[in-house]
């Protein structure tokens, strides 16, 4: 209810503001200034959901600390022909990560999550069936997160399981269902470039400029489709480990932060 209010307070205010006025009001006049209100506050609210600062709920983007360190996140999955290579290419380069899995593809493959914590790697929830998390109702957002809290749980996962909002959006609702639960976001993400999305060479140098100690790397490893970060990943470690960098958890990274 909270999400829908920010849309309907702004438009109701604006409606009235407008409606008062007019001396002569004519009721088609004010529906057309209503409608567009509704529309202006929609599009506000769905920029707010992408807003990276902390203004909506706790929210974590990279973490401070000294220690030349950083945490590498990989979003979605699991999947059968994806999730092997990848853990190979991590523990080729001595690498750890975060792997934010969808609910409903573990639950196809649980197999996979035992697989990723015995890499030593962390398993994060990015929902059950990977939604924008907006205007959804409470009963909806809390099945997305408990469901997969708790298949995660059955796999193996223990400690605090973080959690990361798919596409990165959120709203007032989510966060309630989060409580201090912080938003798992990120600081260097080369794949919202197009073009550095489709340039290995591109995105790792991108990837290995941008890090420094602390940050959140987000990637996409898990489907056909990502064959560039997949192709970009050993150029991503090696380029890191060169620049002193090392790669782990969120959950080590946080550790270290709190010192």
């Amino acid at each position: 209810m909270s999400d829908v209010l920010l849309v309907l307070v702004p438009a109701l205010v604006l409606f009235l503001v407008t409606w008062l006025g007019f001396r002569r009001p004519r009721w088609w006049i004010s529906v057309l200034l209503a409608i567009g209100a509704v529309l202006v506050a929609l599009s506000v609210v769905w920029k707010l959901s992408s807003v990276r600062a902390g203004v909506l709920g706790p929210t974590v983007l990279r973490f401070e600390t000294t220690e030349p360190v950083v945490a590498l996140t990989l979003d979605d999955g699991p999947t059968v022909a994806y999730t092997k290579p990848v853990l190979d290419l991590l523990e080729e380069a001595g690498a750890h990560a975060t792997f934010f899995l969808v609910g409903r593809e573990l639950e196809a493959h649980p197999e996979l999550g035992e697989a990723i914590l015995a890499g030593g790697h962390e398993l994060g929830n990015h929902s059950w069936t990977h939604p924008r998390l907006v205007f959804a109702s409470r009963a909806s957002l809390e099945a997305e997160v408990a469901k997969t809290d708790a298949l995660l749980r059955d796999v193996g996962a223990t400690g605090p399981i973080p959690f990361r909002p798919p596409y990165g959006k959120r709203l007032l609702g989510l966060h309630a269902v989060l409580g201090a639960r912080p938003a798992v976001l990120w600081d260097v993400e080369p794949e919202s470039d197009r073009v550095l999305a489709e340039d290995p060479v591109g995105m790792a140098r991108h990837v290995v400029e941008q890090a420094r100690p602390g940050s959140v790397i987000l990637l996409h490893a898990m489907y056909e489709s990502r064959e560039p970060t997949r192709l970009a990943l050993p150029a991503i470690l090696r380029g890191l480990s060169e620049k002193g960098l090392r790669v782990t958890t969120l959950r080590e990274l946080r550790e270290l932060g709190a010192r």
